[in-house]
């Protein structure tokens, strides 16, 4: 098969004139290759070469005008060069063919140099073990020993090789399997899913940080819920997210029972995913129950409850993300606050929606309240139709009464009018609990609607507040 109309674009043409004047074999791999033959965007491009990859990098670099820096990994073998051609922002690695094996308490290979055969051999998945010549005798000439192709067509991933050595060589790729099926909506060869089984427990060997990489990636798809059954199915879930796996199961008592936490997260997470693709929206999705297991409780009354699920499940969140080294940034604050305060707005329909208590939802949750309400609306998987369209019309008319209050009360990350220092400074207070009574009066007065949120109303109810409490104003 010959694709070289594809690549028949100024970048390919020039890696390959250069290396045909280096007399070097080579080609562009990988998942380039596999992209190009689906038709999926990449701008990331492998090129193994038989030979020395960093000297042909600099070479490449040389002849692009307004040369480009090179960036060498001379421990990996490898070379990186970022520039614009084609009017596109390209990055592209260079290596040289190689071949290598593993011991077992690493995945850190011997390297030794190959040709293109063994360079193949040691990739993680026939699909991505396709690779196109750049020479000019060959330019664009599929090499695909193990039938990639096919398994496109197939929509299946399998290893090149026996998945035993394959995933025990490297467990990351157990990952990556999951992740690639997850991705391209593809199927797991029966063979190469046992052999993850297998091997689940050789994960244990892979740092975290690739491991949350990999994850990332999978809650970045279109129908993230896929990768993690996945995982669970495997049983890698059990290993690398225990907390998940905690929220499976349904018990019940008598007649009674409750819904099977785990599904239900996937179901969010997927509605989440289908309007939004921020990260950590789809994160808060996945965590907003997580604390559901060790909140559980029994009543004969009342049945199952889960109280105070949403606070210990933000405490959760913060230690998932230390854990999993996810960033301790903003970000995580951003999951942490949604999953507080994710119960509040159905709480809201459920009652008398009053203004009060939307003034508190909108100065509690700022900027956030928009991502808040899509978790919201994600969050109603009722399988009975008429209660589902209940609570939407309800979170609706919240919505509404948002924008109202919004509106005239300016509430959304509002500050109180009167500052701490202030107070201190009109009554020669000193910093003690008086001045924070006295500042959480007024804001529960403008979030209550008792005065509007301007100065001059918050100083006369200080001043009265301050009577109260036979504070002398100094002159």
């Amino acid at each position: 098969m010959n694709l070289k109309d594809r690549i028949n674009i100024d970048i390919f043409k020039l890696i390959g004139n250069v290396a045909d004047s280096m007399n070097l074999e080579t080609y562009v791999v990988g998942g380039y290759v596999r992209d190009l033959i689906m038709q999926r965007p990449s701008t990331d491009i492998d090129i193994v070469t038989v030979g020395s990859g960093i000297e042909l990098a600099q070479a490449v670099a040389d002849a692009i005008p307004h040369r480009k820096k090179v960036s060498v990994f001379r421990n990996f073998g490898t070379a990186m060069v970022h520039y614009n051609i084609d009017g596109k922002d390209w990055q592209v690695e260079f290596v040289g063919a190689r071949k290598e094996s593993y011991r077992r308490n690493s995945r850190k290979p011997i390297v030794e140099n190959g040709s293109l055969d063994d360079d193949q051999k040691r990739r993680d998945f026939t699909i991505n073990a396709m690779a196109l010549s750049l020479n000019k005798d060959s330019f664009g000439e599929l090499t695909d020993p193990f039938d990639g192709l096919f398994d496109i067509r197939r929509q299946i991933i399998r290893t090149p090789l026996d998945p035993d050595v394959t995933f025990s060589d490297d467990p990351l790729r157990m990952m990556r399997c999951i992740r690639f099926a997850t991705q391209l909506d593809f199927s797991v060869m029966p063979e190469t899913f046992e052999a993850i089984e297998r091997n689940k427990e050789r994960i244990k060997i892979i740092s975290q940080e690739r491991i949350t990489e990999e994850i990332n990636k999978i809650m970045l798809s279109k129908e993230p819920s896929r990768g993690w059954k996945l995982l669970d199915r495997c049983g890698l879930l059990a290993i690398i997210f225990p907390e998940l796996t905690a929220l499976k199961g349904v018990e019940s008592v008598g007649e009674r029972s409750h819904k099977d936490n785990f599904k239900h997260t996937m179901e969010v997470l997927d509605n989440v995913s289908k309007v939004s693709d921020n990260l950590w929206l789809r994160w808060a999705a996945l965590l907003h129950d997580i604390a559901k297991p060790i909140c559980k409780r029994y009543d004969e009354k009342t049945g199952f409850s889960f109280h105070g699920h949403e606070i210990k499940g933000s405490r959760m969140a913060e230690k998932i993300f230390r854990r999993m080294k996810l960033p301790m940034t903003e970000k995580m604050r951003y999951v942490q606050k949604l999953i507080s305060l994710h119960l509040r707005p159905i709480a809201l329909v459920e009652d008398i929606v009053t203004d009060s208590a939307v003034r508190r939802l909108l100065f509690e949750a700022g900027d956030d309240i928009d991502d808040l309400m899509i978790l919201c609306h994600s969050d109603i998987t009722s399988k009975n139709i008429h209660k589902k369209a209940k609570y939407m019309e309800n979170l609706n008319l919240v919505r509404q009464k948002m924008v109202e209050i919004e509106e005239k009360d300016r509430i959304r990350n509002f500050k109180v009018p009167v500052s701490g220092e202030q107070i201190m400074e009109m009554y020669g207070l000193e910093p003690c609990k008086t001045v924070g009574i006295l500042k959480d009066k007024i804001k529960d007065s403008i979030l209550d609607g008792l005065i509007p949120n301007d100065k001059q109303a918050a100083l006369e109810l200080l001043e009265n507040e301050a009577q109260k409490m036979r504070l002398t104003r100094i002159k």
